[in-house]
């Protein structure tokens, strides 16, 4: 009996401890932020149970260090800081990520646009690829027009908390229906350019247009 009772005491203290949603689905905490796990009448994937992959690790970047350069054909180049970024213009979406691998989630983003950052920086007409850097050496590009009609965000919030360091703190895009590898995550730098360009895992074979649905590899066409 003594034995039964100190398994249920461990069992209580790790599962207040673990940081996992429990098996009712309850919100989970994070630094004193509560997690939602519903919007707008639709139910949101936990964090806890959201899949996650990396190239490098998780990323740890100081808040007061960080800063987001926005480049290449802009009329103003843009360093801004993480106060600057979350003081521009707030949009929350309900977007599912797909990875190749056949997981997905879905989540709430809250974040901000890209295209108010083209509009900060003057972006030039004859952009028409803009490459995402993250902190880790991974790199991934999107078509302008695509950023500009999805209305595509950069999210800082993940279902009402900031996003925590292993989820991409402190910007991740949110690359609506295109597969996981271009939802860059620690992003620190934004390049705008005339050319295409392939990112990290394109380089090594996968589809530069990433649509959901489509072919994974460049062979596959």
């Amino acid at each position: 009996m003594k034995l039964i009772l100190l398994f249920l005491i461990i069992s209580l203290i790790i599962s207040i401890t673990s940081g996992c949603v429990s098996e009712r689905g309850e919100p989970d905490t994070y630094n004193n932020e509560t997690e939602n796990l519903s919007y707008e009448g639709k139910t949101l994937t936990p964090i806890a149970q959201q899949r996650n992959n990396a190239i490098r690790g998780t990323q740890y970047i100081d808040r007061e260090d960080y800063r987001l350069q926005v480049n290449g054909l802009v009329e103003k180049p843009l360093n801004l800081t993480y106060e600057e970024i979350t003081a521009l213009p707030q949009v929350s979406k309900v977007v599912e990520l797909n990875c190749v691998e056949g997981w997905s989630f879905t989540a709430k983003w809250t974040g901000v646009r890209v295209a108010d950052l083209f509009g900060e920086s003057g972006a030039m007409k004859n952009a028409t690829t803009v490459i995402f850097y993250s902190a880790d050496g991974y790199s991934t590009s999107l078509d302008r027009d695509y950023l500009l009609e999805n209305d595509i965000i950069l999210a800082y919030r993940l279902n009402d908390i900031t996003l925590p360091p292993d989820r991409g703190f402190p910007l991740q895009l949110v690359a609506e229906d295109k597969y996981g590898y271009k939802w860059a995550k620690w992003i620190v730098r934004i390049e705008l350019r005339d050319s295409p360009y392939r990112g990290y895992w394109e380089e090594r074979g996968y589809n530069n247009t990433a649509d959901v649905g489509g072919p994974e590899l460049e062979r596959e066409k």
